[in-house]
């Protein structure tokens, strides 16, 4: 599942602040093969927010039962499914280092703002394993953030340019989100979102996914529950994951 329903629930650290989060999350379907594919998913962020802006990394570990052949293209993008024996891979997933730059453009009332951004995906899964391509991947990205009395609306869009492993033919895209968080920023919040990925791979469906989260605090930390339905072939059949922010 896509991030992009965090960024809406969990208000970023002060200028200067460190922050870190940790999680995990399972997602099970069959990708358009004829055979079920598991993973799980426990990624490690670090981030720090300077004045407007927030630099975040991710260290991931990967675990990946699939079919010899699999190819993974990282938390987030869609499976192309092989066709040998069923195997289970696990280690370090693809490290991501990404970039949000706040209110590059705001309404005159504050009660729109343009957030842009971008990550790198580095290739540091072992494409070997299932667990990545061992490319490195650059996404650019648009948030436009609308603030209502209690509830917090988002339009995402961004664009995607893959490397190219040596056995498949991948495609740049588009990807996009539109969604909301019902609720305080301080207290529990509701959202959902509707997630669109333009397929990377020729044969496959674009990916479409239907996303819920909710999100409380736990004492000085907050807690976000995350779950998702496949809209499309491409996407897994169901996900389920949470994050947890310690808040220091």
């Amino acid at each position: 599942m896509a991030a992009m329903p965090g960024l809406a629930w969990t208000a970023t650290p002060a200028s200067g602040d460190l922050g870190l989060s940790v999680g995990a999350e399972y997602s099970s379907g069959e990708y358009g093969g004829d055979r079920r594919i598991e993973d799980f998913y426990v990624p490690v962020t670090g981030w720090y927010r300077g004045d407007g802006y927030t630099i975040r990394l991710t260290v991931p570990y990967l675990s990946v039962t699939a079919p010899q052949g699999t190819l993974v293209q990282g938390p987030g993008g869609e499976l192309i499914p092989g066709e040998g024996p069923d195997t289970t891979e696990q280690g370090l997933g693809d490290v991501i280092l990404g970039l949000t730059v706040y209110d590059v453009w705001t309404a005159a009332d504050g009660s729109l703002a343009l957030d842009v951004g971008g990550k790198v995906k580095f290739g540091t899964a072992d494409e070997d394993q299932l667990l990545g391509t061992g490319e490195t991947d650059f996404t650019i990205q648009a948030d436009l953030v609308k603030y209502w009395s209690g509830f917090t609306g988002l339009a995402s869009a961004g664009y995607v340019v893959r490397g190219e492993p040596d056995q498949f033919d991948l495609d740049n895209g588009f990807v996009a989100a539109l969604g909301g968080m019902f609720g305080p920023a301080a207290g529990t919040q509701f959202g959902a979102f509707i997630e669109y990925q333009q397929a990377a791979y020729r044969f496959n469906d674009d990916r479409m996914e239907l996303a819920g989260v909710i999100g409380w605090r736990l004492g000085r930390g907050r807690v976000l529950l995350s779950t998702s339905a496949g809209l499309s072939d491409s996407a897994p059949d169901w996900t389920a994951g949470f994050t947890f922010y310690p808040g220091w």
